[in-house]
C-alpha cells in the first residue's frame, strides 16, 4: 500500500522508487521519469484501436477446435463431435457451439503455422518479435503511458488479477520482455483481490489532499534534478503531471474494479459454472487445479481486458492461466483432447462469445481486435489414451473485431490437418496484422524516430484480407 508520509520531502531516490512501484509489476513511477517516447507526435499514425491477445498456452488442437477432420482414418479423426457454424459448410469442434453461432462475425485462419513445437511464448515473444513482447513494441511508439491520463498503454493479465483463490497463473517465458527498450515499457500486471486499486489511491485525509499533492510534485521535481536523465525526457512539467495523474487519477483503479460493471454484464462473462463439471483438480496440481482455475477466471479476465481498453490501454495480453492448460497429452498430468476440450474449450467458447456480444453492444467491435492463439498446434495421431503431441507446422488462429473483415475462413490445411495446403501464414504475418491494426503503417514509415525493429515488423506482409477497412 502506497502511503505518502509527512517526511516525503526527505525521500531519497531509492526509497522513492520503492514506494513508486504501486504494485504494478514492471511499471513504476520511475518509468514516467525515464521514458523517451514518441507520444507527442503519434496523432497522425496511431489508430484509435486496441489489441487483446488471448494466449492459449499449451498448444490447442486444430482438430478439436476450428479445423475438424472427419474424412480421415480413426487415429487422426477429430476426437469430439462437430457443430455446423453460421458459415455454410464450415464446422467447428462441438465444444464450441456459441462461437459456431457467431462464426459469421469471426475470422478463422486454417493455414497458420508457428514453426515451433515446444512450450514457450511465441509469437508474443520470440524470434519473430525480436525477443520483445509485441506490447512493448507498441509502447515504445505510443508511450509507456497516456500523456493526458497516465493510463499505462500495455497490460498483462493472469488469473490472479481477478481471483486470488485459484492457482497462481504463470507463463513459460517472460511475457513482459522489452528487448532493448528497457523495463520502462513493460506492461503493468494487476495482482488481484483489489490490492492494485488500493495501491492506486493515496492514503491521505481529504483536508490534506491538495497540500500533499503539491508536495508530491515538488518531490518529483527534486528527484528529477538528481537523476541523470539528460536527453531522455521531453519536459519535466509534463512528466510530473503524468506521474500525478497515475497516482491521483481514478481511470485505472476504476477499470480494474469489476464491482463497478453492470451486474448483468459481469454475469454474462462468468465462466465459473464450467469449473463444477468435473473435479479437474485431481488431474493437475494447483490450489484449485489448473483446469478449475482457468474456468473460474477466463471470462472475468476478458471483461477486465475490455475495461482496460476502454480506459486507454492499447495492448492487453490475457494469459489463459497455466503453462499447459491446452497441453492435451493424456499423460496423467494433462487431459486428452476430448476431456481437455470439455475442461478448457467450453470455458473458452463461453468467454469469447460473451466478449463478442458485449463489445458489439457497446459499439467497440471496430475498436478492439481480439487475437486467440497458442504457441503451437497438436499432432495428427491420437495416442492410446486419446491425447495428441506437440506440433509446429499447423496451429489454430482465431480473430475478431478491430475493423477487419469478418465471416472469413482464410487458408486451407491438408486433408490430414498437418500443414497448410494454401496460404502458408506465420507469426510474422500475424504480428504485421496486429501492427497494421494499431498504426497507419504508411504514415509510420515516414517517422524517423520510430525504432527500426518496429518499422521492419510493421512493414512485413499482414494476413491477406485482415487489414482494417479504415
Amino acid at each position: 500500500m502506497l502511503t505518502i508520509a509527512d517526511g516525503l520531502r526527505k525521500f531519497d531516490r531509492r526509497g522513492f522508487l520503492t514506494a513508486g512501484s504501486l504494485g504494478l509489476g514492471g511499471f513504476t513511477l520511475s518509468s514516467l521519469l525515464g521514458a523517451r517516447t514518441l507520444a507527442a507526435g503519434t496523432a497522425g499514425f496511431l489508430r484509435d484501436r486496441s489489441i487483446i491477445f488471448l494466449f492459449m498456452q499449451g498448444g490447442p488442437s486444430q482438430y478439436e477446435t476450428f479445423d475438424p477432420k472427419l474424412d480421415v482414418p480413426e487415429k487422426i479423426r477429430t476426437a469430439t463431435g462437430v457443430v455446423q457454424t453460421s458459415l455454410p459448410g464450415v464446422m467447428f469442434g462441438d465444444r464450441f457451439p456459441q462461437l459456431a453461432q457467431r462464426a459469421h462475425r469471426l475470422t478463422v485462419v486454417r493455414s497458420y503455422q508457428t514453426n515451433n513445437g515446444g512450450h514457450n511464448i511465441q509469437p508474443l515473444v520470440g524470434p519473430d518479435s525480436r525477443e520483445c513482447s509485441i506490447g512493448a513494441h507498441f509502447a515504445r511508439v505510443a508511450g509507456a503511458t497516456r500523456r493526458t491520463t497516465g493510463v499505462p498503454t500495455t497490460g498483462l493479465l493472469f488469473p490472479q488479477a481477478v481471483d486470488t483463490e485459484v492457482a497462481k497463473g504463470r507463463a513459460r517465458g517472460n511475457l513482459a520482455a522489452t528487448g532493448d527498450y528497457g523495463d520502462i515499457y513493460a506492461p503493468f500486471q494487476p495482482g488481484g483481490n483489489g490490492q492494485l486499486q488500493a495501491d492506486m489511491r493515496l492514503n491521505l485525509p481529504r483536508a490534506r489532499f491538495l497540500n500533499d499533492r503539491r508536495s508530491l510534485l515538488t518531490a518529483l521535481d527534486q528527484l528529477h534534478r538528481k537523476m541523470d536523465v539528460a536527453g531522455r525526457i521531453e519536459t519535466a512539467d509534463a512528466l510530473q503531471q503524468q506521474a500525478a495523474n497515475v497516482l491521483l487519477g481514478n481511470d485505472v483503479s476504476a477499470a480494474l474494479d469489476l464491482s463497478l460493471e453492470d451486474p448483468k454484464v459481469t454475469a454474462g462473462y462468468d465462466t465459473s459454472r464450467y469449473a463444477a463439471r468435473h473435479d479437474w483438480a485431481k488431474v493437475n496440481r494447483g490450489k484449485s487445479g489448473y483446469y478449475t482455475g482457468h474456468a473460474k477466471s477466463l471470462g472475468k479476465l476478458l471483461l477486465l481486458a475490455r475495461r482496460l481498453c476502454e480506459t486507454g490501454c492499447g495492448f492487453v495480453t490475457v494469459h489463459a492461466g497455466y503453462a499447459g492448460v491446452w497441453d492435451n497429452h493424456a499423460d496423467g498430468n494433462n487431459l486428452g483432447v476430448a476431456d481437455g476440450m470439455d475442461a478448457v474449450g467450453r470455458t473458452f467458447d463461453h468467454a469469447v462469445a460473451a466478449f463478442m456480444d458485449d463489445v458489439e453492444a457497446r459499439g467497440l467491435n471496430d475498436k478492439i481486435l481480439l487475437v486467440c492463439s497458442g504457441e503451437m498446434g497438436r499432432g495428427r495421431t491420437l495416442n492410446r489414451n486419446g491425447g495428441r503431441g506437440h506440433w509446429g507446422p499447423l496451429a489454430p488462429l482465431l480473430l475478431y473485431g478491430g475493423g477487419i473483415p469478418s465471416g472469413q475462413v482464410i487458408g486451407k490445411s491438408t486433408r490430414d490437418g498437418t500443414e497448410p495446403e494454401s496460404d502458408n501464414l506465420t507469426p510474422k504475418h500475424l504480428i504485421a496484422t496486429i501492427l497494421h491494426t494499431l498504426f497507419d503503417v504508411g504514415r509510420l514509415r515516414l517517422q524517423r524516430a520510430v525504432p527500426p525493429a518496429v518499422q521492419q515488423l510493421a512493414q512485413a506482409d499482414p494476413i491477406p484480407g485482415l487489414t482494417p477497412v479504415s
